[in-house]
């Protein structure tokens, strides 16, 4: 996934499809009316720039188009959480994982896949987990 700046408008409306695919303007443009006060002209400019971004993928059914995501969301999450590393933590890793130590609420679930990640970092040093 090549990496793309995305503004927290667009990360928001993103986030949403990523969990309501495929879905049309009318659909995201209701929700976030309803829970943002945005008009429809706001929302539906913000999922255009996502498609100029690569970010999300139309197609015309029954004359209505429907948006889908260009990438799983596990990939978007990674590629979020690796511009935040290097742009916010200049590419390293003590702050955040300082974070996740001392004040994130993780929960045993949370905590069992950082252990299998942990484990798999360990078996292949310098490889992504």
């Amino acid at each position: 996934m090549r990496k793309v700046n995305i503004g927290q408008a667009e990360l928001e409306v993103l986030r949403y499809i990523q969990d309501h695919h495929p879905i049309s303007v009318r659909d995201v443009a209701a929700y976030f009316a309803r829970t943002k006060g945005h008009v429809r002209t706001t929302t539906l400019n913000v999922m255009g720039r996502l498609v100029v971004k690569g970010q999300l993928k139309r197609r015309r059914v029954d004359g209505v188009y429907q948006y889908e995501p260009r990438h799983p969301k596990g990939d978007m999450l990674r590629g979020l959480v690796g511009d935040f590393v290097h742009r916010t933590l200049g590419g390293s890793l003590t702050p955040f994982v300082a974070y996740l130590a001392e004040d994130a609420q993780l929960s045993e679930a949370d905590l069992a896949e950082l252990r299998l990640l942990v484990e798999r970092l360990k078996a292949n040093p310098g490889k992504k987990p």
